[in-house]
């Protein structure tokens, strides 16, 4: 068997091509593009304003079954798939969303896609790329700031420090920060309150950021921004502070798309990065909506399984920018079915067949889920060399069964070459007009009942339980005008429950929604289901641990 080379060895034996020629394929003249080194650029406002006029093209989104140890690999799929388009003659780009460096150096570590279907540079866009998140994780700390100078200044505006709802953010896995106390030290120092840290990639300015359609609606959407309470409950916002401008000034670069390229040179736009646990997960709707002027095919990804990712992409990106999505790519291992299916990951590459039709009720909730919004799907199975010839008929029988189709895809290995069979079916469904996408909820149905519906619809658990003090709240924004706002269900992504452990398809369970927070820039209402954390912990053994800088200089154990 020939030697495998690691995403990391196939990534700096790419040939990558200047980033002025990738953009030149989408018609982007050099002088709208800001260089950042050789291979990678921003994208200018005044461009991205200048095709506003043109055709959209298809939009595909690739999403997936819940994730497990065994991996998926979505990004994967959705870079593969780009390439893939591109090698049968059609015109497409892939979005996708940066890194977040907890991750990289917590559990997850760093990924561009992998094998053959990678986006480079890879390290780059896994540490600070283009300095986005660096703007993002500044120009929220600065609003944080603001508060506490505005209160330790005399608070005319008559902040409530008990009810002060910002809190700070960084771009690092640390549980020690989620709840603190802050301006200890005296009289110099302010008035001391609780208060925490969330990691940056749920900080409200970054759904902001990948909400907004422009600079302009982006600046509106940071005043909007409530940052605290009166003791009347009335809330202060960021523009009272007149600190929208400031924020908007640091994220002038930031909210311009990021575009790099393909290991078979083709354009991809890489922007923003909201977690997709506990934010809406998706890549910026400007690089989104950009993009689909400038191709036939967008190939757009949704973060974890479809109960999270997808749901959200619908109800909250879709619903807000106007989006059509053509088709969706629903990807599965035959790895993950059968960890579904109740094997344990020592034991993967052993073949067990009942495993995974047993694991396959886990994609047939996906399936059945993504055409509860009317949009057709098709199966990709993204092909592990363990995989049997029995496992995978498994797999394509049971999608069969519910009436679509599962294609072995081979990307990781070949390339384009390895998914042109899913490329010719994803174009078949995006031609066929068959698409009839509607968002799961109406805009005026009251917010617990927005809640109860992806509960009992998207979850199929019993119903969505909360104390009084939620409903309350949620009632209460209903009253200040918020009630038209979609939910982003802040919940484990590893199940369809909140236990991370209860995998395959549980029905009936009750999901508990601990706390409520409302992003009134981003223009959502943030439930927050369980025991899942706005700021994730390190591991006992972190991926810091294996990175470093070889005798050459390159970076080690980052991917």
């Amino acid at each position: 068997m020939a030697e495998v080379k690691s995403d990391i060895a196939i990534a700096r034996a790419a040939t990558k091509k200047p980033i002025m020629e990738i953009g030149g394929k989408l018609g982007i003249p050099s002088e709208h593009l800001l260089p950042y080194g050789h291979d990678k650029a921003k994208i200018s406002a005044e461009f991205i304003k200048s095709v506003k006029g043109n055709k959209d093209g298809k939009l595909i989104l690739v999403t997936a079954i819940n994730p497990t140890p065994a991996g998926e690999g979505k990004t994967t799929t959705t870079v593969g798939l780009g390439d893939g388009l591109n090698s049968i003659g059609k015109k497409a780009v892939v979005c996708i969303r940066e890194a977040s460096l907890g991750p990289n150096f917590g559990i997850k570590g760093g990924a561009a896609g992998g094998g053959y279907a990678q986006v480079v540079p890879m390290e780059d866009m896994n540490l600070h790329f283009t300095g986005d998140f660096h703007a993002i994780t500044t120009a929220h700390n600065l609003l944080s700031a603001l508060i506490d100078n505005h209160i330790y200044w005399g608070n005319e505006l008559g902040i409530d420090i008990r009810r002060v709802a910002w809190r700070r953010v960084m771009d690092m896995n640390d549980r020690a920060l989620r709840e603190i106390v802050c301006s200890l030290g005296g009289v110099a120092n302010g008035f001391p309150r609780e208060a925490g840290f969330d990691i940056t990639v749920a900080s409200e300015v970054m759904a902001i950021l990948c909400l907004a359609t422009d600079l302009k609606d982006l600046e509106k959407r940071l005043g909007d921004i409530i940052v605290g309470y009166r003791r009347d409950k009335t809330p202060v916002f960021a523009r009272d502070l007149k600190a929208d401008g400031a924020m908007a000034v640091l994220l002038k670069d930031a909210v311009q798309p990021n575009l790099v390229q393909t290991l078979e040179n083709n354009p991809a736009f890489v922007h923003g990065g909201p977690f997709a646990n506990i934010a809406h997960g998706c890549n910026s709707v400007v690089a989104t909506t950009t993009a689909l002027k400038l191709a036939d095919y967008v190939v757009t990804e949704a973060g974890f399984g479809a109960d999270l990712g997808a749901e959200k992409f619908f109800d909250i990106k879709c619903r807000k920018a106007g989006l059509k999505p053509a088709a969706a790519v629903i990807v599965a291992t035959v790895r993950a079915l059968k960890m579904n299916g109740g094997v344990k990951k020592d034991d993967l590459g052993k073949e067990d067949v009942a495993a995974v039709k047993k694991g396959c009720a886990n994609l047939g909730r996906h399936i059945e889920n993504v055409k509860q919004f009317g949009v057709p799907a098709v199966v990709a199975i993204n092909y592990f060399h363990s995989d049997t010839d029995a496992e995978i008929e498994a797999v394509k029988a049971f999608v069969a069964s519910m009436g679509e189709e599962a294609i072995l895809c081979k990307h990781w290995a070949k390339g384009s070459e390895g998914i042109q069979d899913l490329a010719h079916k994803v174009v078949q469904l995006a031609e066929s007009g068959a698409s009839q996408f509607s968002p799961l909820y109406p805009d005026d149905m009251p917010l617990f009942d927005k809640i109860n519906t992806i509960v009992k619809r998207i979850y199929r658990g019993s119903e969505a339980i909360a104390d009084k003090s939620v409903r309350d709240q949620l009632h209460q924004w209903e009253q200040q005008g918020y009630g038209n706002l979609p939910v982003c269900m802040a919940k484990t992504q590893y199940s369809f429950s909140t236990d991370p452990t209860l995998r395959g398809a549980p029905v009936d369970h009750v999901v508990p929604v601990r706390e409520v927070r409302l992003s009134a820039g981003a223009g959502f209402v943030v439930a927050i289901c369980g025991e899942i954390m706005t700021m994730p912990g390190l591991p006992k053994a972190p991926s810091s641990e294996k990175i470093f800088l070889n005798d050459q200089g390159q970076i080690e154990g980052l991917f």
